[in-house]
């Protein structure tokens, strides 16, 4: 029976990096755009606290990939990663907003949004096409996750701050 580890394995040494790099990225491009997609849909209906905590919760499940070595990073590498990501989650803090409408409550839709996440996505192509002559694909991929997760996990505990403000100021608990 073939195994998970044995096959990724297998990717990583008989796969020429290149191709890795491109396939990555044209898989990065399209999960960008349907991240955009998915933010736009999601304006459209009342936030809550389960909306806010999920993703992250869902996210986090990508850690298994560091159960693979071609995924893990060295300690120095993951505090340089999670700090990148927590600066990056200061400007999606900073414009993340809400806004009450017929007694629930939305998330206000911003034109920088649109601007913010593609700044970040070709940002982070930019990043990953220098960084990918001096390392690994595999690495790098692990990188970047730990990246994107701490952006998210600031940005969600900070719009869980401002729901939670404004329910307060309301006189409304959940």
């Amino acid at each position: 029976m073939f195994r998970l580890e044995e096959l990724i394995e297998a990717i990583f040494t008989k796969v020429p990096p290149v191709y890795l790099i491109v396939g990555s990225t044209i898989l990065f491009l399209f999960m960008g755009t349907l991240a955009f997609i998915v933010r736009t849909k999601a304006a459209k209906k009342p936030i809550s606290p389960k909306r806010i905590i999920l993703p992250p919760l869902f996210m986090s499940s990508g850690a298994l990939m560091f159960l693979f070595k071609e995924f893990r990073v060295p300690p120095l590498q993951v505090l340089e990663a999670a700090t990148v990501g927590m600066i990056f989650s200061v400007i999606l803090i900073k414009t993340t907003n809400f806004e009450r409408k017929d007694g629930d409550i939305y998330v206000k839709r911003s034109k920088a949004f649109l601007f913010i996440l593609l700044g970040l996505l070709v940002l982070r192509l930019v990043a990953k096409l220098i960084l990918s002559n001096s390392i690994d694909v595999g690495e790098l991929g692990g990188m970047f996750w730990i990246l994107a997760f701490g952006m998210i996990v600031p940005w969600r505990i900070g719009m869980l701050i401002k729901y939670k403000k404004i329910k307060k100021e309301e006189g409304i608990h959940e």
